[in-house]
């Protein structure tokens, strides 16, 4: 794919390891042919470490059950109530409080809301955090549970859309996505200028989006390994 920007930006996006080349509009097909060839090494082992990634047992929603909350794993206890739904975390466990008949979907609507609540409780502070340093602020932003993506942006409504599913994740995942969404309100292309700008206010975002990337593989996938 041609674009404006100065430098090729070389990708191999999970979770299949399917190849992506940025490269400026001047650039003949020839040339990116060329680089693409030389990167052959690195593409294969970037595309080996992925194939070679646990992926996510699918989730039953059973007592005893592992799940995570902010990168770190809980118990999830089952626990009968004949009262409204409600979900405790308390030391290692995370406490499902339900009705005896719940299904398993029943189960896990009540565990995502309560997800989506922990996110929505946590973004305003980063938001506050960061809207001063990139010099931006949304009208609005979103939480909801995203198939393909970590985190969205619509510049022209001025909104940012997050996964619930980063209240699972580490806490610094949660802020390189909220700072990767902000950043988008001021440059809306992953351009050399975007990279810049993420460089310039979050240095570690590589890395951290790396370990985001290394995480067990869902359907929830968001950011890619770049070369360089």
């Amino acid at each position: 794919m041609k674009k404006d920007i100065k430098n090729v930006h070389l990708s191999v996006n999970p979770p299949e390891g399917h190849v992506r080349i940025s490269a400026p509009k001047r650039m003949s097909t020839e040339t990116i042919r060329i680089f693409a060839i030389s990167k052959l090494d690195w593409i294969r082992q970037q595309q080996k470490k992925l194939r070679a990634q646990e992926r996510e047992t699918p989730l039953e929603y059973l007592d005893r059950e592992s799940h995570y909350v902010w990168g770190k794993r809980y118990q999830l206890r089952i626990m009968e109530t004949t009262e409204a739904a409600r979900v405790d975390l308390k030391h290692s466990a995370i406490e499902l409080r339900i009705r005896s008949e719940a299904s398993p979907e029943r189960r896990q609507a009540v565990l995502d809301g309560w997800y989506r609540e922990q996110l929505k409780a946590v973004v305003p502070g980063l938001i506050a955090k960061w809207s001063p340093r990139l010099g931006v602020t949304p009208d609005r932003f979103f939480v909801q549970k995203m198939k393909t993506k970590w985190g969205s942006c619509s510049p022209p409504r001025r909104t940012i859309r997050l996964n619930t599913e980063l209240a699972k994740k580490p806490p610094q995942c949660l802020e390189y996505v909220v700072v990767h969404e902000l950043s988008h309100l001021l440059v809306r292309q992953h351009n050399d200028k975007f990279l810049a700008l993420l460089d310039r206010h979050l240095p570690q975002w590589r890395m951290i989006r790396d370990d985001l990337n290394a995480a067990p593989l869902s359907h929830q996938q968001w950011g890619d390994i770049k070369s360089g």
